[in-house]
């Protein structure tokens, strides 16, 4: 056995994307979208709907996102107390992402360049992505009533991000799969309701502008999906329901997960004058401490066959395998080099 400090040029870190598809079963793209009856009849009803991608009575069924209603004015569902306007669900929801994204109670949401006080917000599933959602694919069908709107995150046409209190921000656009289409305008969204909304990525939420899906149909006139999202007060409503057949319709909702792994490359050196004795009872004496052969003296020979990493402390951190025993003597200098993943 023997030791080495290491210098500063033996240790580089090195950060690599990996993305891997977001749905359950490796599947890229979710085209099917169940709700479970159990919570159709409870109280959470009024607050999120969980969609799953088959019967959620089948044992392979899993969540794979949550939709909610969001109202600044409390519209879409029954009051908390009836004495007091606006109580409710739908506007809990909305002063949540309101202080998750914008992190002023006075802040508004401004979806490209315009502002709405409602939207639906689309939660990805924790269990269903690794570090985050990767920008630049997202492709989302709505079809309703006969229209259908194609939708995208606009991060390939505008690499620097705006960031929020949640992280990076992206506008969600009339698109597909990263390409943003121009025939609205020049940056892809309806004319009045700026765009469809946004995509945060590092807390895995879509947020879908309920003014710009409530617009006309059609390209000439305000390119939204004629919605009309109930905002009746004090009326159970479900708009996450009808958001869900909307996806259902559509039968396309692709996203991908992001994640950067840290590795850390050692490159372990041992020159040609370095670790050729050893201290096994096959090479030194365990009573004398003298080399058993006298040919080992002037010429020794070990194999290498392990790297452990120490502390400063001596305290053994790692120890990295090799495929097989390498020959060490004079003659020859070695470089392991070792790979650790965080």
């Amino acid at each position: 056995m023997g030791f080495q400090r290491f210098q500063a040029g033996d240790i580089i870190v090195s950060n690599d994307a990996v993305a891997s598809t977001m749905w359950s079963n490796n599947v890229p793209t979710l085209t099917e979208f169940y709700t479970s009856s159990v919570q159709v009849e409870s109280s959470t009803k009024e607050y999120y709907f969980d969609v799953y991608q088959t019967a959620s009575q089948d044992t392979t069924a899993q969540i794979q996102f949550a939709v909610a209603y969001c109202d600044q004015e409390g519209s879409g569902s029954t009051f908390f107390n009836s004495l007091v306007t606006g109580s409710s669900a739908t506007r809990s929801n909305y002063g949540q992402y309101r202080t998750l994204v914008l992190g002023d109670e006075n802040a508004s949401f401004i979806f490209g360049n315009a502002t709405s006080s409602y939207f639906y917000a689309l939660n990805i599933e924790r269990a269903r992505y690794k570090e985050s959602i990767l920008p630049g694919i997202t492709d989302i069908i709505l079809t309703n009533s006969g229209s259908t709107l194609h939708l995208t995150d606009d991060s390939q046409l505008n690499q620097t991000a705006v960031f929020t209190d949640a992280g990076r921000r992206y506008n969600l656009v009339s698109g597909s799969s990263g390409t943003v289409y121009t025939g609205l305008n020049d940056n892809g969204w309806t004319p009045s309701s700026g765009s469809y909304g946004w995509l945060l990525p590092d807390i895995g939420v879509l947020l879908l502008n309920g003014e710009a899906l409530d617009g006309a149909s059609g390209i000439a006139v305000d390119g939204g999906l004629n919605f009309k999202i109930s905002r009746s007060f004090d009326s159970g409503s479900l708009n996450q329901k009808r958001m869900i057949d909307t996806l259902n319709n559509g039968q396309n909702f692709t996203l991908n997960s992001d994640e950067t792994l840290s590795s850390d490359f050692v490159f372990v050196r041992a020159k040609n004058n370095e670790f050729n004795y050893s201290e096994n009872p096959s090479f030194i004496s365990g009573s004398t401490g003298v080399v058993i052969y006298p040919e080992f003296v002037d010429n020794p020979q070990t194999y290498i066959t392990t790297v452990g990493l120490y502390n400063d402390n001596s305290e053994l951190l790692a120890v990295a395998k090799l495929s097989r025993p390498l020959p060490k003597d004079f003659t020859k200098e070695l470089l392991v080099r070792v790979k650790l993943d965080f």
